[in-house]
């Protein structure tokens, strides 16, 4: 027999803090019979991971083929803090009392630190592990994933206020003549969003030539640049599709105009500040299938995801929008009371007050976005989960014996479905 029950709780109910902020939170452990312990133990980390493996192909001296694989692996660590909230390392053991017992932790998250990300061949990710220290038995582990948002305020770059567009022609030779062109012209009014806005293009497809357009394709990609340091410098690129939209066709001879709305899932902010080996761009795809053996009309632009929607613009309401601050949840309590019959041990705070090294006891106020007095009237973001989810929890030195609560992880975003960008000029 041992433990029935063990999950860590956070203080909001999305899992999402903005970089700089404090990490409030509990563990809760059911006992079915006294526990020995040496000691019950928090450990925050936060790191970037990269992973892939590569096949070469290779003669040997006989002359026989042979096939070599190498796992390319990078890791940046962004911090890593840890403690006791009950015993320590080296001192006498405690006997935990049976029944449901309660301990709180708290961390205040580095001011500078990359969004959460989860991709193909690596991650960027935030957890809290804790720890029973059990004297020679197996130490049983518990942990959960949260994200960390490091703010985009579109509003700060003029370049994201650029419009996006695209002017494509083409020329079709038969029997050494060539054809009047097939035009096609693609606009977007802006060139950052945030999740949860659409984007508005304006579709317009003159084809004067004498070859018909089947279909214009547009894709919202995430580009991806993965980079390994073990066993050498290695780079490995992704694209993905986010979302495909096509229209069709436009025969020879005829105009054609089309408005299309690309709606932004949750996906994480552009560039990865302060992370070194995973890139992350996104881009708008256009694609144009002509028929025959012709070569299609292909260009693509980047646009930038933020977290802070562009504010002020020609169409937009006239109220003043201001940047989101985290989420928080009022319907969960931040703290609880220490274990029942526990004394209060180095790390286990009631509330209120400042732990060594800086630390922000539970209960205190989080602190707020420095952006937030900017735009004060814009209304909070919603929080949605990302389509991108981990494959795993389990990392480097985990025990087997650890529970992950709860097992799927996958990063929240914010998004601002209530705020959209302006419409495209008539």
């Amino acid at each position: 027999m041992g433990i029935k029950e063990a999950a860590i709780y956070l203080d909001n109910q999305w899992n999402t803090y903005y970089a700089g902020q404090t990490v409030n939170g509990r563990i809760e452990y059911v006992f079915d019979s006294p526990k020995k312990v040496r000691g019950i133990h928090v450990k925050f980390k936060g790191e970037a991971h990269t992973e892939w493996s590569e096949s070469k192909q290779e003669e040997d001296s006989e002359g026989r083929t042979q096939s070599t694989d190498t796992l390319h692996q990078g890791n940046e660590e962004y911090f890593q803090i840890s403690y006791y909230l009950l015993g320590s390392n080296n001192g006498n053991e405690i006997e935990i009392p049976p029944g449901k017992q309660v301990y709180n932790f708290t961390c205040a998250l580095p001011p500078v630190l990359p969004s959460s990300f989860e991709g193909q061949y690596g991650y960027v990710r935030y957890t809290v592990k804790v720890t029973l220290d059990r004297p020679w038995k197996f130490d049983q582990d518990t942990k959960v994933a949260f994200t960390v948002i490091n703010a985009l305020d579109l509003n700060l770059n003029p370049s994201y206020r650029e419009p996006i567009h695209f002017q494509m022609e083409k020329t079709f030779c038969c029997f050494c003549c060539a054809s009047p062109p097939l035009s096609v012209d693609v606009r977007a009014p802006v060139s950052g969003y945030c999740p949860g806005q659409v984007i508005p293009l304006a579709i317009d497809i003159e084809n004067k030539s004498n070859v018909q357009l089947h279909l214009v394709k547009i894709f919202l990609r995430k580009v991806v640049t993965y980079r390994a340091t073990s066993p050498s410098t290695a780079i490995k690129k992704s694209k993905d599709i986010i979302i495909t939209m096509q229209e069709g066709p436009v025969p020879a001879g005829a105009v054609k105009n089309w408005n299309l709305n690309l709606e932004i899932p949750p996906i994480p902010p552009s560039n990865l500040v302060n992370c070194s080996i995973i890139d992350l761009d996104y881009d708008l795809k256009v694609e144009c299938a002509v028929s025959g053996m012709h070569m299609n009309l292909k260009d693509r632009k980047y646009i930038t995801i933020g977290t802070v929607p562009l504010v002020g613009m020609a169409g937009q309401p006239s109220t003043t929008p201001s940047a989101p601050v985290a989420p928080s949840s009022p319907s969960q309590p931040a703290v609880l009371p220490v274990a029942p019959g526990q004394p209060a041990q180095p790390g286990i705070v009631a509330g209120g007050d400042t732990l060594p090294g800086g630390w922000v006891a539970p209960g205190a106020p989080q602190p707020q976005a420095p952006y937030q007095t900017l735009y004060p009237t814009l209304s909070e973001p919603v929080y949605k989960e990302s389509p991108y989810t981990a494959r795993t929890l389990y990392d480097r030195g985990d025990s087997a014996h650890m529970i992950t609560s709860p097992a799927r992880f996958a990063p929240y975003y914010p998004t601002y479905a209530a705020v959209q960008p302006p419409p495209l000029p008539r």
